[in-house]
């Protein structure tokens, strides 16, 4: 994939200049390429709407530095696209020594707690930032949204609201068990606002079907029928959740709130419209890039790292809480002895 058609990489197309911070002149061989690496997370491995917004928000970032994009579907350090873009070749069974790299630096998403891809990055001293986060990608730059924070502002919006009783759907079994940044961030941000607000934590794995939104609700509905909120951070099983509450004849947002964190498409494709944290692709791209430049103009400069926090956008999916009939204790008059 490259930024842009043709061309000299370290020219500008408006002024025939060097591109505003591309590739310095000196600096030994350069590639004029950046890698990226980004598994599709899609139900038959292919690329989400989201991550595509992703892809090509990377590609358009790069094109005034002077980069094209490569692009790696890797998810393991093994993943021979990866061990390419490093320049190494496979040998009698092992990765070593090739062609040369063939990028100058590498960003890495769907980062796990435990992330061998930049484990290796950090062995082989190669140039890298991060889309999302873990302890050894704060040895590089990198850019991540407050999932923990957004999670809890979450809850607590539906808490203003009246709601006590608000269930969590994350994303799959697969995704959180292998340690994905943003599940477990998620996660531990919804439990601990709904600790410190003294209400039960309820949180629920789902996969990206519909029907598997269609299925959490019938789980969750069915552990505590009294539920009447939920927040999600499954924007590929919304549309499921929707069908699911309307089938359990729940309407939103009379009966029951949904708020979560998802992007713009997502949450404007659904009707009644979620009230949602936005989830900024292209701004996180573009801060992505930014900090890859930094880092191979300046490679001894300490490491920048953004944590974006937006706000919730009110839509029509959230609202005043009316609890299931029979859910709530009877309130209880007192008995005046009159005689008439």
């Amino acid at each position: 994939m490259t930024g842009r058609p043709g061309g000299d990489p370290t020219t500008s197309p408006a002024d025939g200049g060097p591109a505003e911070g591309g590739p310095a002149e000196g600096e030994g061989h350069r590639t004029h390429t950046l890698g990226l690496l980004y598994p599709p997370s899609g139900r038959s491995r292919d690329y989400t709407t989201m991550q595509l917004a992703f892809v090509g928000g990377v590609a358009e970032a790069a094109t005034p530095y002077g980069y094209d994009v490569l692009l790696s579907p890797a998810d393991t350090d093994d993943d021979p696209s990866f061990r390419r873009m490093l320049g190494q070749r496979l040998m009698d069974g092992e990765w070593g020594g090739g062609d040369g790299r063939r990028v100058d630096g590498v960003i890495v998403m769907e980062i796990r707690r435990e992330d061998a891809r930049v484990e290796q990055l950090v062995r082989e001293g190669f140039p890298f930032v991060a889309i999302g986060r873990n302890h050894r990608a704060d040895e590089a730059g990198w850019v991540d949204l407050d999932f923990a924070g957004l999670a809890s502002g979450c809850v607590r919006h539906l808490a203003d609201l009246g709601h006590h009783r608000i269930a969590f759907v994350n994303r799959s079994e697969e995704l959180f068990n292998s340690g994905y940044g943003f599940a477990r961030l998620g996660h531990e941000g919804y439990v601990t606002a709904m600790t410190d607000l003294g209400h039960e934590p309820r949180a629920y794995l789902c996969g990206e079907a519909l029907a598997s939104g269609e299925e959490v609700v019938a789980r969750i509905l069915a552990d505590e029928p009294a539920t009447t909120s939920l927040v999600t951070m499954n924007e590929a099983a919304l549309e499921g959740v929707y069908r699911g509450l309307t089938r359990h004849g729940r309407a939103v947002p009379r009966d029951f709130s949904v708020v979560g964190v998802a992007a713009s498409p997502w949450a404007e494709q659904v009707t009644p419209q979620l009230t949602a944290a936005e989830i900024p692709a292209k701004e996180m791209s573009r801060v992505a890039v930014e900090l890859m430049v930094e880092r191979l103009r300046s490679p001894g400069s300490t490491p920048r790292h953004v944590l974006l926090k937006p706000l919730i956008t009110l839509r029509s999916s959230t609202g005043r809480c009316r609890p299931v009939p029979g859910s709530e204790p009877e309130p209880e008059f007192p008995d005046f002895d009159v005689d008439f």
